[in-house]
């Protein structure tokens, strides 16, 4: 394979902003690829791919050159020298640049060797998390962990409310997108395409959103007419979603805590045709108050630590640790605590995450049935694995209001 010095250079330069300026890595990507409108598709992917592929084997990169742990403050001369050992650890070989003549492909093959015998590093993640995986997951973690780090399916859901899925694969394929039907409304790519500029996204017939995600909604089981609320609403891939199921007919009311998100969500409704979704910024508690009792069903889609995303965000595992993960579950149980007044008697309760971990998921529902709030059955609990489906890790539990 052939470098490209400039393209390298790109790539030194997002990781800076990664690691050194803790930047999230999509926006940094989107940010240079705007950036450099004149790069072809080969270069711009080049560009995205081995950023990611680097954040991916952060942890191993470093230690394949003689580091034991990555610095805090990587200088560039140090990040170039790690682009030559990512180079020759997925390409087979060194770039004969200046940057890199330090390297010894020999002494990087020796300690690749020596990597491939312990999972934390053979698998690139820091050493508190393999052991709490190993903990709450011992017979699953150390299959769990190389399907973390594949690269995903670009996976899209079809908006019913617009078109077939049959027939939107028949537009995607005259122009040369090739795409598979999955379960539900969804379709995956053939292969890796920018799908943002056609035709068919900007008139609202797609969103992109993995298989795994794409079963959050269906679980909620809703019918044209009702109320549901989604209380975590975010960007409104999972609202969009409800509001296809129910054929736009009903009340959708979105909350979250950002208001930028919310906004988004309304751009990307009108986009989408769904015209049933309110939302609704939530900056007191009155705002939740006001909505008890008052809803058929209701989405917990609740802020996690991301684990079963990593394929997509690899830079994620890099930003937690454990004091971050028990913030996480502490807001994850108020949430549970404080939201499921909004469920009506005899409505329903998804809660959902994109962890694999059992602390953020099953126990986390267990400790809400003891609780003084918990007044409701476990209709069903579900944890899809990567390793098992190809997809994203989610967990889905559905209970309902008996109190």
């Amino acid at each position: 394979m052939k470098f490209h010095h400039n393209l390298v250079a790109a790539v030194v330069h997002a990781l800076r902003a990664i690691f050194v300026e803790q930047q999230y890595a999509d926006k940094v990507i989107e940010r240079i690829l705007k950036s450099n409108p004149r790069w072809g598709a080969r270069d711009r992917g080049f560009v995205a791919e081995s950023t990611y592929n680097m954040v991916r084997w952060w942890r191993l990169l470093w230690f394949l050159l003689q580091q034991t742990e990555a610095p805090k403050q990587p200088t560039d001369e140090e990040l170039w020298r790690l682009f030559g050992v990512w180079a020759l650890h997925h390409h087979g070989l060194i770039p004969p640049w200046a940057e890199l003549s330090s390297l010894n492909a020999n002494q990087i093959n020796e300690r690749m060797a020596h990597a491939r015998t312990i999972r934390a590093l053979r698998e690139s993640i820091p050493e508190w998390l393999d052991i709490q995986g190993i903990q709450e997951l011992p017979e699953q973690w150390t299959d769990i962990l190389p399907a973390l780090n594949q690269q995903a399916d670009v996976v899209i859901r079809v908006n019913t409310l617009k078109i077939s899925r049959a027939d939107l694969a028949e537009l995607l394929q005259k122009q040369a997108i090739e795409t598979s039907p999955i379960e539900a409304d969804g379709l995956v790519l053939s292969k890796r395409q920018n799908l943002f500029k056609t035709q068919e996204f900007q008139n609202g017939l797609f969103e992109l959103q993995d298989a795994s995600s794409q079963a959050v909604a269906p679980a909620l089981t809703v019918t044209t007419g009702m109320r549901v609320i989604d209380a975590c609403a975010g960007g409104g891939g999972k609202t969009l979603h409800l509001a296809a199921l129910m054929q736009n007919k009903g009340k959708i009311i979105a909350l979250d805590v950002e208001a930028w998100k919310l906004k988004n969500l309304q751009i990307r409704a009108k986009r989408a045709g769904a015209d049933i979704i309110e939302s609704r910024l939530i900056d007191n508690r009155k705002v939740i108050k006001r909505l008890y009792d008052s809803a058929d069903r209701l989405l917990l889609d609740v802020p996690c630590s991301g684990l079963g995303v990593l394929r997509r965000n690899p830079d994620t595992k890099w930003k937690l640790n454990p004091e971050v993960m028990a913030q996480v579950r502490e807001h994850q149980q108020q949430i549970l605590q404080n939201y499921s007044y909004l469920c009506r008697q005899g409505g329903q309760i998804v809660y959902s995450t994109c962890s694999v971990l059992p602390s953020e998921n099953q126990l986390q529902i267990q400790a809400f049935l003891e609780s003084q709030a918990g007044k409701f059955t476990l209709l069903s609990e579900k944890t899809l694995l990567p390793h098992l489906t190809g997809f994203d890790g989610f967990y889905i539990a559905v209970l309902e209001r008996v109190g």
